[in-house]
């Protein structure tokens, strides 16, 4: 089984504020990115990765992440979309041709484990199509004009996470769909969801943050903090 990372980090990071792109920002002196690739690194069942990164960020990431990290399983630096599908698709058309599993994490999310990643790909061998998740703990509610429509049953959502799995032949197909509609969804297992393909899930952790705020770099630096047993 040859498996291939994509990891998507082309963001513009406009909702974080300030000049420097999230997926740069430090946690602990070193950049978000930069511990998000080397969880992938050092994770055994990972062949190649292949970040995905703003265009004027290329040379960045070749020497101030990949080379200073040592992060040799990245194969090659890409050049990112105008949406974040558009980057993975990007990531996708250069995937090493004998690649049987292709798993897709955001650039920005440094904190998952090496055993979520190991058993996505598992489960992903045996089934074709698999997420991280974690069950929703509040109460959910939908709300338009500022009123409430509807409560939603709790006990059926998920909070929806990556790595998102997928065996080749299923996501190129998920993605031809979507190019030949030109639909845009926001993760890459609604891709697959629109082709039939059942989507399994994989249960992932509180601390799988994705960092997109300024609140949530905070949180990050209490994770790395955090005592490990």
């Amino acid at each position: 089984m040859f498996v291939s990372a994509i990891i998507p980090a082309a963001g513009s990071g406009i909702r974080m504020g300030g000049k420097v792109q999230k997926q740069f920002l430090e946690l602990a002196d070193k950049p978000i990115l930069a511990h998000t690739l080397l969880k992938f690194q050092k994770t055994d069942l990972i062949n190649n990765i292949y970040l995905v990164a703003p265009k004027d960020a290329l040379e960045y990431c070749k020497t101030d992440i990949v080379k200073k990290y040592k992060i040799t399983k990245v194969v090659e630096i890409i050049e990112g979309g105008k949406e974040r599908q558009d980057s993975v698709y990007n990531g996708l058309m250069r995937i090493e041709p004998k690649t049987d599993i292709i798993v897709v994490h955001d650039g920005v999310r440094p904190f998952v484990t090496e055993d979520i990643i190991k058993e996505s790909i598992a489960e992903a061998d045996k089934h074709g199509a698999v997420i991280v998740a974690i069950p929703e703990k509040d109460t959910v509610k939908e709300v338009s004009d500022g009123l409430i429509v509807n409560t939603l049953n709790r006990k059926l959502l998920w909070r929806i996470q990556t790595p998102q799995v997928f065996k080749r032949d299923v996501i190129e197909k998920a993605f031809k769909k979507a190019i030949d509609d030109k639909y845009y969804g926001t993760d890459e297992s609604s891709l697959v969801e629109r082709i039939g393909f059942p989507v399994r899930v994989v249960k992932g952790s509180d601390f799988n943050i994705k960092i997109t705020t300024s609140e949530e770099l905070i949180l990050g630096n209490a994770i790395l903090t955090y005592p490990k047993k």
